[in-house]
């Protein structure tokens, strides 16, 4: 079983200041120092030779876990999962880094129901473990990835997101919720009601933490760290480190085992990365025509508007397809993913907001229909594919004047494009459909 953890400062009392940082010069974008030392440590950490468990039942994990594990046909835990697990049991910090895709839900959620299940009894409304996300489509993908594993461990997890019903939110925390899944919004409502207490949290996880600070949460993610004892667990798992994360570790981490299984900026591998380019008036035709590939697409478009217009564009031409975005209730968008999910439709057009919401493993087409605002969203939208080691395809639907602004994305990315200038009917679009 998992070891005391160790105890730490009064984070709240004892809070170090920021350095002031002289300008940069407004040419390519530099980490700054600490955050470059911090990725530079993990970097080292991908080549790492040490023994590493070859099966979750060599992991640490209780038995109950490990048999619930195997009749889920899970026996052989991906890297990220080989490498933080038994740090995590024995109740150190951790801080993971891994491409999206590549398992972090269950290499921070089997340590937390294990460290929790070993725990005192949960109390009503005061959860023993807090996992922190940036988006309500995240809250429940890793609330429906954690609670059958919790119910073998006699344990309950409640999902806590913005647009869904806080009566329903509530009855979950009264009832004794051990593990809860929370966006920060909703749960530092549900806190303010005086429905939630995070005085008995041990664990808690930063899932996402640097989508977390693009989305301004960071300020409500520190009040809630604040609320929880000194001594708990930080378990923050993120793609990169900086936009204000590398603040979140110094101040909140201390000591964590390090781990990454790629380099920061390395796209996924098993990907094919195609960019078409087009007259701005082919746009929706080829598109229609990368649709037509065999299994599911997923779209990305810079606004809601312009999702919806998509869907119905798409629709016109004979393609099925439905849109998901911010502008959207929580019901449209749960059946909108769940239809995806299930190949019904095969083509869902989305905004950033789904970027890193969207977890379906066999989603074989992304297609950048607009460009992305940077490299690092180039590579989150592009994550939607080629997961859990499967291959994927990525394409971009480029008009002349973004030929430019999408080399640099690729370039920064460290991505390498086959790069083709297409029309309606083209052989390169009728070879991608199959």
């Amino acid at each position: 079983m998992p070891s005391r953890i160790s105890q730490r400062p009064d984070l709240g009392r004892n809070r170090r200041r920021r350095p002031t940082r002289r300008p940069r010069p407004a040419a390519r974008s530099v980490r700054p120092t600490r955050t470059s030392e911090l990725e530079r440590a993990l970097d080292a950490t991908v080549e790492t030779t040490a023994a590493l468990p070859a099966t979750f039942a060599a992991s640490g994990l209780p038995r109950r876990l490990v048999a619930e594990l195997t009749r889920a046909g899970l026996t052989v835990p991906f890297p990220i999962q080989a490498r933080t697990i038994a740090d995590a049991l024995a109740g150190r910090d951790v801080l993971g880094r891994a491409q999206t895709g590549s398992g972090k839900t269950l290499a921070f959620g089997l340590p937390i129901l294990a460290r929790v299940a070993g725990g005192p009894k949960v109390r009503a409304g005061q959860p023993r473990g807090l996992v922190l996300v940036p988006t309500r489509e995240l809250a429940q993908q890793v609330t429906d990835t954690l609670a059958p594993l919790g119910r073998a461990l006699g344990l309950r997890i409640a999902a806590v997101y913005g647009g869904a019903s806080m009566g329903r939110q509530t009855t979950a925390l009264r009832r004794g919720a051990g593990i809860v899944v929370a966006t920060p919004g909703r749960l530092t409502d549900l806190i303010e009601r005086g429905e939630c207490r995070l005085d008995d949290v041990s664990v808690t996880v930063l899932d996402e933490a640097d989508y977390m600070a693009d989305l301004g949460f960071l300020p409500a993610v520190t009040r809630l760290l604040e609320l929880t004892q000194p001594g708990t667990q930080r378990l923050l798992f993120s793609a990169t480190l900086d936009r204000g994360v590398d603040g979140l570790v110094r101040d909140y981490l201390t000591d964590p085992a390090l781990h990454a299984v790629a380099p920061a900026t390395a796209p996924v591998q098993s990907t094919e990365h195609l960019v078409f380019t087009l007259r701005p008036e082919d746009k929706v035709q080829v598109a229609a025509e990368v649709a037509g590939r065999a299994g599911k697409s997923l779209f990305f478009v810079r606004t809601k508007h312009g999702a919806d217009r998509l869907a119905k564009q798409l629709g016109r031409l004979g393609v099925s397809a439905v849109a998901i975005h911010g502008n959207r209730s929580q019901g449209q968008r749960t059946r909108a993913l769940a239809g995806f999910a299930a190949g019904r439709p095969r083509v869902l057009v989305a905004t950033d907001v789904a970027a890193r919401g969207i977890h379906v493993d066999d989603v074989a087409t992304v297609v950048h229909f607009d460009p992305p605002a940077d490299h690092k969203d180039y590579l989150h939208r592009s994550g939607r594919t080629a997961r859990a080691g499967a291959t994927g395809t990525v394409v971009s639907l480029v008009s002349p004047d973004q030929r430019r602004t999408v080399a640099r994305l690729h370039e920064d990315a460290r991505v390498r494009g086959t790069v083709l200038a297409v029309a309606p009917g083209d052989k390169a679009l009728t070879d991608l459909a199959g």
